[in-house]
This record gives C-alpha cells, sequence and structure tokens, in this order.
C-alpha cells in the first residue's frame, strides 16, 4: 500500500519506521487525508506479526505543527446543513462523531498491542503532541519544544490529551500546561514526563529502537492494573487542595470570558474519576460543545485562519519580486528604535544604528545586549549566538554609513520637526532604491513623505512597544506610497517574524485611533464619578489586558494630552472632549503626572513593590458614583462598543479595508477582547442591528460620541455582516 504523507519501512528486527512528510508543506499538519493514512498505517501495523514494534519520526526539521484548523470550517458548514435539515440534535451528534476521529484513532494507536515510539525533533504542538502522548515512549532530540496551545484560539485539546497530560502529571501541573498552552523545551520537558528522553538529534531513531527492543511496551500505565493518579483521587484531601482553587484561579485570570478554558477545569475534574475509555468520550463531548461556541469561531477565524493568511502575503503585490534584506538603518537609539534594531539583528540582518553622539547610540546597541544576555540565563540561546547578534549592530552618529541599507527605519522623537530634519539627512546618503519607512503611532505618513525626495519610496511602519514582545506592525499607506515600498514593508515584517496588517493613511492610522477611544472612555468614566478602581477592574472583567487607566500610564500620560492638544490645533474644539482635556491638563500640566516613565501617573510606582492606583484621583473626580449603583455591563459596554464603532468608522473611511486585518489587529495591537474574534467579530457577532441598538442607548445614555455610523445604518437595515459585505478579496476603500 502507497501513502502520500507517510512511507512505511520494516527493518531485519521487525522495526517499523514510519516517516511522515506531508508534501507541499513546509511542516507536517493533521488533516483528513493524514487521518486516513494514519489509521490504514496503524491497521497494517498491528496485523502484520512480524512487526515488533513502531517509530513514528518526521522527515522535515519538526514532528508537527498541530492540526489544519480550516477542517473545523468545513465541519462547521456541514453542521449548520444539519441544523435546517435535520435539527440540532443531529447537527450536535454529527459534530461530536467527526471531532472525535482523531481521539479514536490515537486509541487505537494506544491499544493496537504493539509499542510505539515518537521521535520529536523541532516542534510537536496540538494534535501533533497528542499524537506523541499516545505513543508508549517519547524521545525528544535537544532542541524539540512540545505543547498543546489549543487554548489560545479557543479550544483545548481534544484528542486525548487532557486525559493524558493529567495522567503523567499531577493535576495541578496539568491545568497549568493546559492552560497555559505554551511550548516546553525539551529538557523541561523531561522533568515534567511528557517525554521520557532527551538525546542528539542524530540519536533519535536509534534510541527510540533500543527502547523497543529492550524493554518495549505495548501499554500505557493508565492501561496496567492498579494505576495510580500522579495527584491521588479527586475526591481526597490533595485532590481537593487542587479543583477548588483552580476555579478561583480560573475566573480571576478569565473572568469566565473563555468556554475553552472552563471547560479544561471540567474534563480533568470529571475525567480523572472515569476509566479511560469513558474520560476519552466525556473529553470528546466537551470538544463538541466548545467546537460549537462563537468564542472558538470568532477565535479560530481570527488567530488561526485570518492570521495565517496575512502572515503568508494575503495584502502583499504580487507582482514585485521577493526583497530579501541585508542591512538596514534604524535612526534614533531609544527604546523604540533600541527595540527595532534588537527584532531585525535577532532575523540576522545587519543594522546601522544611528543616533545624535557615538554614545547615545551604543546605548541603543546595550538594549539588545541586555536582552540577549537574559535569553543565555535562562537557557534560550548560547553566548555565541548572542555575541552573533550583538556583532550585527553597528551605532554611529554618522548618516553616511546608511549608504549601503536596502531599507531604513527612522524611530525618532513623535515630533514633526525632528522626524523631518532626519528624514532630510538621511535622504542625501541612501541609494536610490532604498525603501525609507517612518515608525510614527499618530503623525500622517502623506505629510511626512513631502520631506522625501522620492515619495513612492516612502511608507509608514508602525511598531508596537516593546518591539521585541508585541507580534504585530503596521503598515501605513501614504497618498503616493508605491507598490514596491509596500511589498518591501511586508518583506521586512515577514523577515523579523511579526504579523503585518495594511491601512490607509489618516490621523492616528487604525490601531492608535482605536486605541485611543478606550483611553478617553476611561477617562471619562473617572470624570463621570466612577471609582478608579472599578474603571481598571472592568475593563479587564471585559476582556482587555489592563484597564484604560493602567495602559495610558504604560504610553505615557503626557503623549495622550500631546496627541489631544495637536488634534484641537488640526481640528478645533469640536474634535475634542472637554472633560478629557480638562483631566490631561491637571495630570500633566499641574501634577506633572507623566506615567509610568517618571513614576507617577494615574498610579504610583514605588520602588519596592506593586504600582498602585494614585490616590490623588480622588481629588480630580467633580462628582463620585455610589458603586452599588453603577451598572457593570453598561461600563463593560461602553468600553468595547466605543472601540468597535470606531473600527467601523475607520472601514467607512477606508483606513481599514480588510476585516481580517481590522480583527487581527486589534487582538495583537491593543488586546482587544480576544475570545470576541476582534473589534469587527464583536460586531458580527451580535448582528449589525443589535450592535446600532446598543450604541444608540448608550449614545442616549453617555453622549453623542456612541452615535453609529453610516455604514453600520445601512448595514442594521440590511441585516448585513462586515464579513459578508467586505470579503477578503476586496481591494478599494467603501467610502
Amino acid at each position: 500500500m502507497s501513502f502520500q504523507h507517510f512511507t512505511l519501512e520494516v527493518d531485519g528486527d521487525g522495526h517499523a519506521l514510519i516517516t511522515w512528510n506531508s508534501p507541499g508543506r513546509s511542516m507536517n499538519v493533521i488533516d483528513a487525508a493524514v487521518l486516513e493514512e494514519l489509521s490504514a498505517i496503524v491497521e497494517q501495523v498491528a496485523a502484520d506479526a512480524a512487526i515488533k514494534g513502531v517509530v513514528i519520526v518526521s522527515g522535515k526539521e519538526s514532528f508537527c505543527a498541530g492540526a489544519d484548523l480550516t477542517m473545523l470550517e468545513t465541519m462547521s458548514r456541514a453542521c449548520a446543513e444539519l441544523m435546517a435539515s435535520k435539527g440540532e440534535t443531529a447537527a450536535n451528534e454529527h459534530v461530536f462523531e467527526e471531532s472525535r476521529k482523531t481521539s479514536v484513532l490515537y486509541r487505537r494507536i494506544e491499544t493496537c498491542g504493539k509499542p510505539w515510539v515518537a521521535a520529536i525533533a523541532g516542534i510537536a504542538v496540538g494534535g501533533g503532541f497528542e499524537l506523541t502522548l499516545a505513543c508508549h515512549h517519547r524521545v525528544a532530540a535537544e532542541n524539540a519544544r512540545v505543547g498543546l496551545p489549543e487554548i489560545k484560539v479557543g479550544l483545548f485539546p481534544g484528542a486525548g490529551g487532557t486525559q493524558r497530560v493529567a495522567r503523567i502529571m499531577p493535576p495541578a501541573d496539568a491545568l497549568q500546561f493546559l492552560l497555559k498552552g505554551e511550548q516546553v523545551a525539551a529538557d523541561r520537558a523531561k522533568t515534567m514526563k511528557l517525554v521520557d528522553e532527551v538525546v542528539p538529534a542524530a540519536d533519535l531513531i536509534k534510541t527510540a529502537k533500543a527502547w523497543i527492543a529492550t524493554s518495549g511496551t505495548a501499554k500505557a500505565p493508565w492501561d496496567i492494573d492498579n494505576f495510580k493518579l500522579p495527584g491521588g483521587p479527586v475526591y481526597s484531601k490533595a485532590g481537593m487542595m487542587v479543583f477548588t482553587p483552580a476555579n478561583a484561579l480560573y475566573r480571576r485570570e478569565t473572568y469566565d470570558n473563555y468556554p475553552g478554558a472552563r471547560a479544561i477545569l471540567q474534563v480533568v475534574y470529571e475525567g480523572l474519576q472515569l476509566p479511560f475509555d469513558v474520560a476519552l468520550r466525556v473529553e470528546s463531548r466537551w470538544f463538541a460543545k466548545i467546537l460549537r461556541s462563537p468564542e472558538a469561531a470568532a477565535m479560530i477565524r481570527s488567530l488561526f485562519v485570518s492570521m495565517q493568511e496575512i502572515n503568508k502575503g494575503a495584502r502583499r503585490p504580487t507582482a514585485v519580486p521577493a526583497k530579501k534584506f541585508k542591512t538596514i538603518g534604524v535612526l534614533g537609539a531609544g527604546f523604540m528604535g533600541a527595540g527595532i534594531a534588537y527584532v531585525s539583528a535577532l532575523a540576522g540582518l545587519d543594522v546601522v544604528l544611528i543616533d545624535r553622539d557615538p554614545e547615545t547610540a551604543a546605548k541603543g546597541k546595550a538594549h539588545s545586549e541586555k536582552l540577549m544576555n537574559e535569553q543565555v540565563t535562562r537557557g534560550r540561546a548560547t553566548p555565541e549566538a548572542r555575541d552573533a547578534v550583538l556583532a550585527r549592530i553597528t551605532p554611529t552618529a554618522d548618516f553616511v554609513a546608511l549608504k549601503n541599507c536596502d531599507l531604513v527605519i527612522e524611530a525618532v522623537f513623535e515630533d514633526r520637526k525632528v522626524k523631518e530634519e532626519v528624514i532630510a539627512r538621511a535622504q542625501n546618503v541612501i541609494g536610490d532604491t532604498a525603501i525609507f519607512g517612518s515608525n510614527t503611532s499618530t503623525l500622517p505618513i502623506t505629510s511626512l513623505a513631502e520631506s522625501f525626495k522620492d515619495r513612492p519610496r516612502f511608507v509608514g511602519i508602525h511598531f508596537f512597544s516593546p518591539v521585541e514582545r508585541m507580534g504585530l506592525v503596521e503598515i501605513i499607506l501614504g497618498k503616493q506610497t508605491g507598490d514596491v515600498a509596500l511589498a518591501a514593508a511586508l518583506d521586512y515584517v515577514r523577515a523579523i517574524r511579526k504579523t503585518p496588517i495594511v491601512v490607509n493613511d489618516s490621523r492616528g492610522f487604525y490601531t492608535s485611533r482605536v486605541v485611543g477611544t478606550y483611553l478617553r472612555e476611561g477617562h471619562l468614566m473617572l470624570a463621570d464619578g466612577v471609582p478608579p478602581a472599578m474603571i481598571e477592574n472592568v475593563g479587564r472583567m471585559a476582556g482587555m489586558p489592563v484597564g484604560p487607566l493602567a495602559l495610558n500610564d504604560e504610553v505615557a500620560v503626557d503623549l495622550a494630552w500631546k496627541i489631544l492638544k495637536a488634534t484641537e490645533a488640526d481640528l478645533g474644539p469640536k474634535a475634542i472632549e472637554p472633560r478629557q482635556k480638562a483631566l490631561l491638563e491637571e495630570m500633566v500640566e499641574k501634577r506633572g503626572r507623566y506615567g509610568r516613565k517618571n513614576g507617577k501617573g494615574f498610579y504610583d510606582y514605588p520602588q519596592s513593590g506593586p504600582k498602585r492606583l494614585w490616590p490623588g484621583l480622588a481629588d480630580l473626580q467633580p462628582k463620585k458614583l455610589d458603586p452599588d449603583t453603577i451598572d457593570i455591563a453598561d461600563l463593560k459596554a461602553r468600553l468595547l462598543a466605543m472601540q468597535a464603532l470606531e473600527t467601523a468608522r475607520c472601514i467607512e473611511e477606508g483606513v481599514v479595508i480588510d476585516m481580517r486585518e481590522a480583527d487581527v489587529g486589534s487582538i495583537l495591537g491593543f488586546g482587544f477582547a480576544p475570545f470576541t474574534g476582534g473589534t469587527i467579530s464583536y460586531i458580527d457577532g451580535m448582528g449589525s442591528k443589535a450592535f446600532v441598538a446598543l450604541c444608540n442607548k448608550l449614545a442616549k445614555d453617555h453622549g453623542d460620541r456612541f452615535k453609529p455610523c453610516k455604514l453600520l445604518l445601512d448595514m442594521a437595515k440590511k441585516g448585513d455582516t462586515f464579513y459578508r459585505r467586505f470579503p477578503p478579496q476586496a481591494r478599494k476603500a467603501v467610502a
């Protein structure tokens, strides 16, 4: 029997070697064809008496990147058809039976009567790692990393992962591993008993076969009589000391916004009280339920399907050849410029880092040295790798060093005159084909490009702070930005392994403009008399990573004040909110509270101990509301609906033209409630008619800033959704 995705070889000792090497893919992923072939191989191996054991290995650098979640979209469509034709029960049963096929196959591997060994190199995550957990022994290469990240797209491991992990390690450790969804390196995985041996990559197969020959067993520990749970029975003193606090921690961390996380607690709790095969069915039932949740559907679309399409170049001009960069220039060695230099050098690019004098430029390089030293200390990088990264960064004050750069990114202070000065100096020395990118969060790219002689080569490249941690880059097209500059910017972002979104020029572009409304709403709640702690807590309850006051401290209160003043100067007093102006003026001009950067903003930042809300905020509130009279749901709606409404306005004005980028950008750029799928999925999820009704209610209660735009009114009238009205192939502004 021949296979497309696997090869099967049997040596003279009866050891079968299954090599997984899916054609046309850089990494193995699990799809329907893979499952069908693997099932046939399992039966072939089980029926062949000459085969003593099996080793499964990847023919690629990594073992498996997990399941192809686009399979779930096909399942959802079939489910919808069944709902319409045969009702909900039939639809539920279909999802249950289809989604548990992988779990059934893995259990067949585990009970087929032949010992299986997983030889893991590189990455093994999701359903791929669950496959290795179903093997009787796991040998990992030194470069291996394993994990179950399904929680990050609103799901949980549904192919036996929750049940096997919870029987390998104590339930407290298992829950932490499952709920975090992080990858762990081989040595740590061995300590956690997720893998059994760690060896050099060259010894993987030899070690795996040796285990079969010497001690191979065809039974998992939980299939052996007298198996005892590593944490003891659930209904024991030790067991109850796990699940009661785990539930409290779940509520504190998620505010019950993530059904997938809640399901992990449920299936581990229930499963550990049941025979293993029954526990697998419980896991499958819960998986089918979560799979049909709106949260999972939204998160899968935005954080897997859309993000994958964006990262593969969905917005890249197809006629422009790919650009490979050798040397880039970074103007400005402050915190942002230093971060850009670091991620570029880390990606293998040579970097010329320029500032006003050699000492300041050297300080920028020192930022990379600090970050790399931290990686070395944590065992995530070698001293040699650190030295190689640092060798790629050349700090200097000499603009002539930019002569051979393929791309130059200015990251100087957010001041038009300062930017125009460095743009003028740089363009006198860079080549005629070099692309120039401006890292600005608010200044319109079209106006900045006026200082550049060849405007089609000028593009906005907006990074987020801290650069090394944030996964998004916002690319802004000025009115004269050409396809070559856009393609180069996208190629560069891909080279540094970040996710790009492309937006058109406007004040604040997309991300800064929308997140500004979140900050403003926090300011106005404060002016309304809402207790500061309640504002912050409700922000997190709504799904944001931090409250609006804490976020303002991070981006700097004085920056918010400068942006407000610039907006008023350019657009007039009607463009700003007087109460917000009064608050920021008091904070910055009169109190000198600039945010975290000077240790005092909406929070105080003591040298020892955690930050805490500044008690003086109470003195800045014209009135104070009784907390018992405040509607928490109303506060949450204000914070989320305002951001979604501003996104709709950006679409109406043609600033954002791809709904995928609106959603992905809102989650990666400013942490908009990931469980909703992003700002546009938030609207589509409740329906345009319901969202318009919500906006009208908020406008009546809190002011005209909540009035829905014309686009939304038209969509509500037609019962339309953003993803239906503006499908991904749409490339024109909608204004």
